[in-house]
């Protein structure tokens, strides 16, 4: 696994900017040498906007829309259309307005969906889902993903990943689905640690005064039970993208830039 590397923008709006730019680039980079990208979405406020920035970048018609994957890696179970679902807030953000291939977006079921509300089987499906895109190439039963973003929340979880509970132990299976989660609503879908590791970069982004304290613990070298957000890795690259607020209480010496 990679060691994380870290770059501090002056404010949350420079960093969703500054992240839509960098996700470009990975994502024509991809596209370029292998004819495709996959990119794992994360939901929150500081996914949300990235994605707005994304969507009125100047650089955002340089993307092949219909040549992108996309997965999530966690989302709420609740009703399709529901607002507080990722997938919902994703398409108000930017997949409403570019023209992506609908067989390439892959969100994660909902509560009224085929599974009705067993969480655990629509779990089991998404992980067949991911297990069916896998080819020969990739790692296990996930596809190698270019890019999956996760937020940091103020608890250091991850996804819905949250400290101490069954999810974040898990090391089996790709895909689980949460009960009792602390924060609303209590029931989630979530990819595990050892799919959120399977990516070729981890991108976590954290904005905010409340989001400091979480990267000084999951950047001190806190164990991944008790900070999930130290044990989200890339294969060959884990960036952590944060506002000058949420770098508050690093270090200095965890500041150098990270290489381009």
């Amino acid at each position: 696994m990679s060691t994380p590397q870290l770059v501090v923008h002056r404010d949350k709006e420079l960093m969703a900017e500054a992240a839509a730019a960098r996700l470009i680039t990975k994502i024509v980079d991809a596209q370029a040498s292998r004819g495709y990208a996959s990119i794992v979405l994360t939901g929150g406020r500081n996914g949300n906007g990235l994605l707005a920035a994304l969507s009125s970048a100047p650089a955002r018609d340089a993307v092949d829309w219909a040549r992108l994957d996309l997965w999530w890696g966690d989302e709420r179970f609740l009703p399709e259309g529901d607002p507080e679902r990722n997938d919902t807030q994703a398409r108000a953000a930017l997949l409403d307005s570019v023209p992506l291939d609908p067989a390439r977006v892959h969100p994660m079921p909902a509560s009224d969906g085929p599974y009705g509300s067993d969480v655990e089987a629509a779990a089991e499906a998404y992980a067949a889902e991911l297990a069916k895109a896998a080819g020969p190439e990739n790692h296990g039963s996930v596809p190698t993903f270019d890019v999956l973003m996760l937020g940091v929340g103020p608890d250091t979880h991850v996804a819905s990943l949250f400290p101490e509970l069954p999810a974040v132990r898990e090391t089996e299976r790709t895909v689980v689905g949460v009960h009792g989660a602390p924060k609303p609503p209590p029931t989630r879908i979530s990819l595990t640690l050892p799919a959120i590791r399977s990516a070729h970069e981890v991108w976590l982004l954290a904005a905010g005064e409340d989001k400091a304290e979480a990267a000084a613990i999951a950047l001190s070298g806190a164990g991944e039970v008790q900070a999930p957000a130290a044990g989200a890795q890339g294969r060959s690259r884990t960036l952590w993208l944060l506002d000058a607020a949420a770098a508050s209480q690093l270090p200095r010496s965890l500041y150098p830039p990270a290489s381009a």
